[in-house]
């Protein structure tokens, strides 16, 4: 009767911790069918079996734990890898393109290039703290600025169809336009009536004596929002200590209305690279059909050099796709571009190349499931 009792009291202790906390493997499996085509003198085709079109590829781990009062412990796990190959994704250990010197491991660079290495938690590698007052998040994040770019894009910042802001400006505002590691992030509670929001701060982790550059790959950005009913608006803004490049600024809003047949989605970024700058904005949606939906969007990029005399390189790009979803976990998806280019610009898509002021169309046929 004894050990009945003290084999109860165990199975109940463990019900009760198993109840506290939980810890879920996840993930998603992404393969494209990519074809790119180019124009003009010295243009160049492709197509490749790649991945992502609709979706990232990842295997994570994230768990919560209660620990009462309203407070709670939590950590997510998650590494990016190409479903073509199997090779895990890139990440950056300093927010910097180059390291800091006495780094011979990464080459002298704080930038790990994908492929080279086994899997890694590039796209998220987080511990955090939350409660009623909100959350405190540790590690390896999504930047504020980002969420922007990718919430207000129908095609979500993914395949062919990715908006021409995420396609050119991540290529202008460097390491930070989507991550930040070594980053320290505060988010605001639900229930605030609607608002909602993040700030984060983030380090390069230079050693003081290093020179005039000691602060590069240190800097901060805030997101604020506004959701109600079929309405939602956030705005971002963000800067990055380079000294070569004299700072590096991303700023950006937007929105999107719910009309219950469709959704209109739009968003404008301004970003700011030395005596660069880059302008962009866009205006597309998703609309529901059966069991899937249509997207279209319509982007459009600029980057001034402020300079007399050099031509600003401009790039629009529209993108038609469709998605079918076999099951809750299991879609099907196609998706077509074209991107025109003018003022100098050569931008391709799918891996083709253009001629310069000329244009380029790409196309998407994929496969996805989640877990």
């Amino acid at each position: 009767m004894k050990k009945s009792l003290i084999a109860l009291a165990v199975m109940a202790a463990a019900g009760a911790a198993s109840a506290q906390s939980s810890v879920t493997l996840f993930g998603i499996v992404d393969a494209t069918l990519a074809w790119g085509w180019g124009n003009g003198a010295g243009h160049g085709n492709r197509f490749a079996l790649t991945t992502d079109g609709y979706n990232s590829s990842r295997l994570g781990f994230r768990g919560t734990e209660d620990l009462g009062g309203g407070l709670s412990a939590s950590f997510w796990l998650e590494a990016g890898f190409q479903s073509d190959n199997g090779s895990g994704a890139a990440t950056n250990v300093n927010n910097q393109l180059n390291g800091t010197p006495g780094s011979p491991a990464l080459g002298f660079a704080g930038t790990v290039p994908a492929g080279s290495q086994g899997l890694m938690f590039n796209r998220r590698s987080t511990v955090s703290l939350g409660g009623n007052w909100g959350e405190v998040r540790l590690g390896r994040d999504y930047t504020p600025q980002f969420w922007n770019r990718t919430i207000f894009d129908p095609f979500g910042t993914n395949g062919v169809g990715t908006n021409i802001i995420q396609q050119v400006g991540t290529t202008l505002t460097g390491q930070n336009a989507v991550r930040a590691s070594n980053s320290i992030g505060y988010f605001l509670p639900a229930r605030l009536g609607g608002f909602y929001g993040q700030a984060q701060y983030y380090a390069g982790e230079n050693v003081s004596n290093s020179g005039a550059n000691h602060r590069d790959g240190t800097g901060y950005a805030a997101r604020l929002g506004f959701a109600s009913g079929p309405f939602n608006v956030a705005g971002a803004i963000s800067y990055t200590r380079n000294t070569p490049l004299g700072g590096i600024h991303q700023n950006n809003i937007g929105g999107q209305w719910d009309f219950g047949v469709a959704k209109l989605m739009g968003q404008y970024e301004r970003d700011s690279v030395g005596g660069i700058d880059g302008t962009g904005w866009l205006i597309g949606g998703p609309v529901p059909v059966g069991p899937g939906e249509i997207r279209v969007a319509y982007s459009r990029f600029e980057v001034d050099f402020n300079t007399a005399g050099v031509a600003s390189p401009k790039s629009n790009k529209w993108a038609l796709g469709y998605v079918h979803n076999l099951s809750k976990r299991t879609a099907i998806y196609t998706t077509w571009a074209h991107i025109s280019n003018s003022g100098g610009s050569s931008l391709a898509l799918n891996g083709a190349v253009s001629a310069v002021n000329d244009s380029s169309n790409g196309l998407d046929i994929g496969l996805r499931h989640s877990f």
